[in-house]
């Protein structure tokens, strides 16, 4: 996430060269394109903590330090 970062709310993923914005409210891909296996993992772990990234992107536009969230395991 980015402090100046546009709505709707979501995080952004890397995977080598793949690049995703990830909407927070339903997983989609905004924009970019990531692999599909490294699609279901961040799916997964996004659904996990969903309200975590909520609380971070309600951080973000506060311009609050953002919560650390646990990696996929």
């Amino acid at each position: 996430m980015y402090y100046d970062d546009h709505n709707p709310p979501h995080f952004h993923a890397w995977y080598n060269e793949f690049r995703g914005q990830i909407k927070i409210s339903d997983f989609t891909i905004m924009e970019g394109k990531l692999p599909p296996r490294v699609t279901g993992m961040i799916v997964e772990w996004a659904t996990l903590h969903q309200v975590e990234l909520m609380e971070n992107w309600r951080r973000c536009k506060e311009l609050l330090p953002l919560m650390k969230i646990d990696p996929l395991v």
